[in-house]
């Protein structure tokens, strides 16, 4: 039968109306959260899509642009971007809400876990958009439109280009949760790091697979979310293995 640390507070029961009652709280205040941040956002949605759109719009030839073959495609496309950066950006906030309602759920060292993941994984999470968007976009637009054939003028629709970044942006940022994965996948007990770390060579070979699946069919893009997911993969290996050894060298002192 599980024990638990001296003085240590177990998780709370409550009733299961009182849940619903909290979960509905903290659902309205991240929705609220993700609202207030539509509005501007909403407003300035041309400016907001032409931020997005400028590592495209940068490597087009002088006097082309980008077209809508939508009716309702030049409203409708910058609304839904904006709605989308609003949630990403709330991001925090949101996470925020859900540690607020299983916080009092979890034991102390839960806690004390559960609080750097969320953190470290956010922040690796806009690493990667913000990798994808000032590395990896504009080296892959400049490949596909100068490797287009002679007399061919490249004119992007609104929609397509937004559901392609989408994708990068998406697939870059959970690239970066590498580290995050390893960490937990370790401190779980279902991988040991010294293991992981022999198998290195599978680990490559998997990393790059997945790129080739995540990214456009060019080298360069595959190249540049391979690369970093494998260093991630030895920043999380490194943290993993540090991790392991305090917490064996903890449980080996309690049996002591």
């Amino acid at each position: 039968m599980a024990q638990t640390e001296p003085n240590e507070p177990s998780p709370s029961e409550g009733t299961f109306l009182s849940h619903l009652l909290e979960l509905r709280n903290r659902l309205v205040y991240a929705l609220l959260g993700v609202a207030v941040l539509s509005i501007p956002l909403i407003y300035f949605s041309n400016d907001v899509y032409l931020f997005v759109a400028q590592p495209l719009m940068a490597q087009m030839p002088q006097g082309a642009g980008m077209i809508a073959t939508d009716i309702t495609s030049p409203f409708m496309t910058p609304v839904k971007l904006a709605l989308t950066v609003a949630f990403v950006i709330s991001a925090p906030w949101v996470l925020y809400q859900l540690w607020a309602f299983i916080a009092p759920g979890l034991y102390r060292h839960e806690r004390r876990l559960v609080v750097p993941l969320i953190i470290s994984s956010t922040v690796l999470f806009y690493a990667g958009m913000a990798f994808a968007y000032y590395v990896v976009f504009p080296a892959v637009f400049f490949f596909f439109i100068h490797t287009a054939p002679p007399g061919i003028l490249v004119m992007t629709d609104i929609k397509s280009y937004l559901d392609f970044v989408f994708g990068m942006f998406i697939a870059f940022g959970v690239a970066f949760e590498v580290p995050v994965a390893v960490v937990l996948l370790a401190h779980m007990g279902v991988v040991n790091p010294e293991t992981l770390g022999q198998k290195r060579p599978y680990v490559f070979l998997w990393i790059f697979v997945v790129a080739a699946v995540l990214t456009p069919p060019d080298v360069f893009s595959q190249i540049a979310l391979g690369l970093p997911m494998y260093g991630l993969f030895e920043v999380g290996l490194l943290v993993a293995r540090r991790a392991y050894r305090a917490k064996a060298a903890a449980e080996a002192e309690t049996t002591e």
